[in-house]
């Protein structure tokens, strides 16, 4: 129904952008590879999902269709919502995500909030068929984050609140940014760097 929003940023609350598009706020949600190259007053296409349910109509937004053309292939595997996708899309990059799948890698995708060993392994069993039919008509690369600055009163916090909206228990959120957040003074960089010391 609605396939991208072109407009405005008008705030920034992480995971969730609000977009001002000819006069009408719609509230996004966003993988952190997203939401950390935006900023506020930024003209933006997003490319969106509409999900539709019982006691809501939410909107995900991706800035690269192919970022939501795997958002969609997630949510085709048993057992995975929008909430997981995302946090999947936010921990690992397209490409990374690719390569995870395509060499079994279960003890990479296990450090995704909320995903399991049992979850993991069905993950790469249904993604793998999925990503090679894709594979002839795609080529999914990964977008470089800007350097951006966030208007939060606190940079650490706006990071750990980040995290737990992804799922991360706040005692899990803060042990990552503890971990990183002396070398950074900016939100957006406190979050890549926690998630790529997961990766490591």
């Amino acid at each position: 129904m609605i396939g991208c929003l072109i407009g405005e940023v008008l705030a920034l609350e992480a995971p969730t952008v609000l977009l001002n598009v000819n006069g009408v706020g719609y509230e996004v949600d966003t993988p952190l590879t997203t939401f950390c190259q935006l900023q506020k007053g930024q003209k933006v296409t997003l490319w969106t999902h509409l999900a539709v349910r019982e006691d809501a109509q939410l909107l995900y937004g991706f800035l690269n269709p192919q970022e939501k053309t795997i958002f969609r292939t997630l949510l085709k595997v048993n057992g995975v919502g929008p909430k997981m996708a995302l946090g999947i899309l936010s921990t690992l990059s397209v490409d990374m995500l690719i390569h995870t799948v395509e060499h079994e890698d279960v003890n990479t995708l296990v450090k995704v909030p909320g995903v399991g060993k049992k979850t993991a392994e069905r993950l790469m069993i249904e993604l793998r068929d999925r990503f090679k039919a894709m594979a002839s008509g795609t080529n999914p690369t990964n977008s470089t984050a800007e350097q951006i600055q966030f208007t939060g009163n606190s940079a650490v916090a706006e990071a750990e609140a980040a995290l737990q909206s992804l799922g991360y228990k706040p005692a899990e959120a803060q042990k990552l940014i503890n971990a990183v957040k002396a070398d950074y003074t900016e939100a957006s960089d406190i979050i890549r760097a926690a998630l790529k010391s997961m990766n490591r």
